[in-house]
């Protein structure tokens, strides 16, 4: 251990999981770049969720890649995963190296302004296993991300980078939830990477 290290990574969660947010670990060039190779190479499609019988089309789009055609199910609707493309398999060995954890699977989301949101949920899909780890990459609008204790109903919230990186882990998905809240305040685009572990 470092004890002169000036910038230790802490947990942003007070207790019952682990979160760490290791900042912007992608210089501005070469986010700005990513972020406009995966706004035109993936093959975004509105997302589709089924609320009380009801099939509901987002405006926020989706995309589901993976080192095999994976089948990934959630709210009530299954996506089987696309070919990695070359941007894709270098940020997920980025993410990789800086996590110190293998992802085998990534799940895409292109909100187009602040009025696109994700409501409070946990990935906690059984394909994903106990105590997952997803490593979330963001690039372009920086937004608010937040968490909630789903028994004392505690809320932790910090703002996600341009080019930075975001780390869930351990009990976080069986303890808390999380979310993006809406906001008037953010007029341009936002595109979120998590890389995650599906269990075949």
């Amino acid at each position: 251990m470092n004890l002169f290290d000036q910038n230790p990574l802490q947990n942003i969660l007070p207790y019952g999981g682990n979160v760490i947010y290791f900042g912007k670990i992608i210089p501005r060039e070469k986010a700005d770049f990513y972020y406009e190779k995966l706004m035109h190479s993936i093959e975004w499609k509105n997302d589709e969720a089924i609320i009380f019988g009801k099939l509901i089309i987002t405006k926020r789009k989706v995309a589901w890649y993976g080192d095999k055609n994976f089948d990934y199910t959630y709210s009530k609707t299954t996506k089987t995963a696309l070919p990695w493309t070359e941007e894709l398999l270098e940020l997920k060995n980025l993410a990789e190296e800086k996590t110190g954890t293998i992802y085998n699977s990534c799940l895409l989301n292109l909100y187009h302004d602040g009025d696109e949101g994700m409501a409070w949920h946990s990935d906690d899909e059984k394909a994903l296993g106990k105590h997952t780890s997803i490593a979330s990459l963001s690039f372009g609008a920086e937004r608010k991300f937040a968490f909630k204790h789903k028994k004392t109903a505690e809320t932790v919230s910090t703002f996600l980078e341009h080019g930075s990186l975001l780390l869930m882990k351990d009990e976080t998905q069986t303890n808390w939830l999380h979310r993006l809240p809406p906001t008037k305040k953010v007029k341009s685009p936002r595109i979120n990477l998590t890389f995650r572990t599906i269990i075949d």
